[in-house]
């Protein structure tokens, strides 16, 4: 009994503290939709740098969605067909001609993968050393697979110029179509607004850094002054590693959108797993200890509760009880911003062991030498040796 209580007390006492000590992640206050800053008297230039690789089926819509926006400064695109094998550059050529911008893109075939470099930084690198040429303001660092509304670069641009930010980076919208991406997508970015608290990252006091790789506007003599994206060549997790660089250059901001909108569906649980397999482990620095850690930590906060509110004895189940309650109420406002059912919520431990599963494959697959996959490359290799 004295076992339970003490599970009890700890997985209570974790979401007491998650909830009210933890930069208060769980109410997703920090959104582009508000607090909405003034027009910038001048609109700055900025040159958009977006790697592809074997992205045919969903570059049209993404290419289209970035030459459309509605800017009223110099804008242009510069796309790095990184050795696609199914056509991805001529399909964004069409793209660019069938709204006659094929003048505002900027087509790169990418060199082969440089040593020490992961693929999709090899091919940014030389995007923004391509854009870097006509010395924007700002460079927009999106995904290929990422649909913008026309308006995204007007509201990146007027926070980045009120703010003298160095970085505005947003949170794309996940596709929720199927079964497992309503089970699991709401949960990826919970689990990771939990692990940087976007009001935290917001804090220009509070050292904590990170960014959505989707969509990143980037002061482009703070990212020269950071030592370019060579500074993070290695890195698996490159978006937060970049934030990291660039707050020591100035103040960043990071926030969910709903108008800039992942084109990449997930249809089942071994795509999402992948997924998140592909960077787990690094996040966990490759260390096995920190890995034992985080499944010791796993258990105690997301599935002790259910377990104790199912067998436990006395005021061990009530624990129990309390802290599932608390855990589904805290993602209560995650669910609603995904327009999902509440009930969800009462899923976070089951939602919870499944991604410990996750974060074990992506050890395995580092261990086995294929960690990291990108496009059919394994990126973890050096640094995890």
């Amino acid at each position: 009994m004295t076992v339970a209580l003490v599970i009890g007390g700890i997985s209570l006492a974790a979401w007491l503290y998650l909830l009210l000590f933890r930069g208060m992640f769980w109410l997703m206050r920090e959104r582009d939709d508000r607090d909405l800053p003034p027009t910038p008297a001048t609109w700055p230039s900025v040159v958009a740098v977006v790697p592809a690789r074997n992205e045919a089926d969903v570059i049209e819509r993404s290419v289209s969605s970035l030459l459309g926006q509605d800017y009223p400064g110099a804008f242009h695109l510069v796309l790095v067909d990184d050795n696609s094998e199914d056509g991805t550059g001529k399909v964004a050529a069409i793209a660019a001609a069938k709204i006659g911008a094929e003048g505002r893109l900027q087509l790169i075939s990418g060199r082969p993968l440089a040593k020490g470099w992961t693929g999709k930084l090899w091919a940014a690198a030389q995007g923004v050393e391509a854009a870097s040429a006509a010395a924007p303001t700002y460079l927009w660092i999106t995904d290929a697979d990422i649909a913008h509304d026309p308006q995204t670069l007007r509201r990146l641009v007027a926070r980045a110029e009120a703010g003298r930010l160095a970085l505005v980076s947003l949170m794309a919208r996940l596709q929720t179509g199927t079964w497992a991406e309503r089970l699991l997508i709401p949960a990826f970015v919970f689990f990771f607004d939990m692990l940087f608290p976007f009001g935290l990252v917001n804090d220009p006091r509070n050292r904590l850094a990170a960014a959505a790789g989707g969509c990143m506007l980037v002061r482009r003599e703070a990212l020269e002054a950071a030592g370019g994206i060579a500074s993070i060549r290695g890195e698996i997790i490159d978006d937060c590693a970049l934030s990291a660089r660039l707050k020591a250059q100035g103040p960043i901001w990071l926030g969910l959108t709903r108008t800039s909108v992942s084109l990449r569906p997930y249809g089942s649980l071994g795509d999402i797993g992948r997924m998140v397999a592909r960077s787990a482990y690094a996040q966990l620095g490759y260390s096995p200890w920190l890995l034992a850690g985080t499944l010791l930590g796993m258990a105690l906060v997301y599935l002790a509760a259910p377990v104790l509110a199912a067998v436990g004895p006395g005021a061990a189940r009530w624990m129990g009880f309390a802290a599932w309650a608390l855990m589904a109420a805290a993602f209560q406002p995650m669910l609603r911003y995904y327009r999902l059912s509440p009930l969800w919520g009462a899923l976070l431990p089951a939602i919870g062991a499944l991604y410990t599963i996750f974060t074990v494959q992506s050890a395995i697959d580092v261990w086995q030498g294929k960690g990291g996959m990108w496009k059919g490359r394994s990126q973890a290799l050096a640094a995890s040796s």
